[in-house]
């Protein structure tokens, strides 16, 4: 017999659901631009602060990061009912990682027949519940220091984003954080994509092996270019683009 109770809990699963993804699609998109307007600091400093104070005097910026931090609240509380709360439930999908990965291992090869290898959508599960625990604990740090410039003259000479900020920021010894921030948001977001793509029937139009593609061309591409910046951000590279402004610092 069904009790009554079930649909109700099941439509509220599926809000739950709904709220976690479209979240998640908006941060994702979110963080893609945000790269590409932190990459302007590969034409200089210039490029950089024109940006910045023009997205800040169009108040543009400061909307954003109040919607930004709303976002990132609310994906992570509803995508958390997925993060294993309780120790033993940790212990117990660390198992389950290391389970999947010794599989297949001493399997005799068969002639004709694909190579044994662990589920790649359970594999992709579980590190993406392990970068959303990082970017819950990096992420909220950096949130906050993006605030505290937009929004005060605690950093810097002005209120407002400012490269000089920023560099000695990342060139001061931040540079892991940001290093280890952008692997995990790159791989949560493509990822995050690619299984609410499946989830809700874009694998019925394309083939799971596509889809997986794009996944994987998404993720090392930004990630890429993302390095690119973080490496000129922390003082190792000469901005490239710098001529395209004449900017030599």
């Amino acid at each position: 017999m069904v009790k009554q109770s079930e649909p109700p809990q099941a439509r509220q699963q599926l809000v739950y659901e709904l709220v976690s993804g479209l979240s998640g699609i908006a941060l994702a998109i979110f963080m893609w631009g945000h790269m590409i307007l932190v990459g302007s600091i590969l034409t200089g400093e210039r490029g950089f602060n024109w940006l910045a104070g023009t997205l800040e005097d169009l108040y543009i910026a400061q909307p954003t990061v109040i919607g930004v931090i709303a976002l990132f609240l609310a994906h992570a509380v509803f995508a958390s009912r997925k993060i294993p709360a309780q120790l033993r439930e940790r212990r117990q999908l660390r198992d389950l990682a290391k389970g999947l990965g010794q599989s297949g291992k001493g399997w005799p090869n068969v002639a004709g027949a694909p190579a044994f290898s662990p589920h790649v959508e359970s594999m992709l599960w579980i590190w993406q519940v392990r970068t959303g625990m990082v970017i819950v604990v990096l992420g909220s740090f950096h949130l906050v220091l993006m605030g505290l410039d937009v929004f005060t003259p605690l950093f810097g000479e002005r209120i407002g984003i400012e490269a000089a900020t920023t560099l000695e920021r990342v060139r001061g010894g931040l540079w892991p954080l940001y290093a280890i921030l952008l692997l995990c948001v790159e791989f949560h977001a493509s990822v995050g994509l690619y299984r609410f793509a499946i989830k809700w029937g874009a694998g019925a139009r394309l083939k799971r092996s596509v889809l997986h593609r794009i996944e994987q061309l998404l993720f090392w591409a930004i990630l890429v270019f993302g390095v690119i910046t973080l490496a000129v951000l922390a003082g190792w590279l000469e901005p490239p683009l710098a001529f395209l402004l004449g900017d030599n610092t």
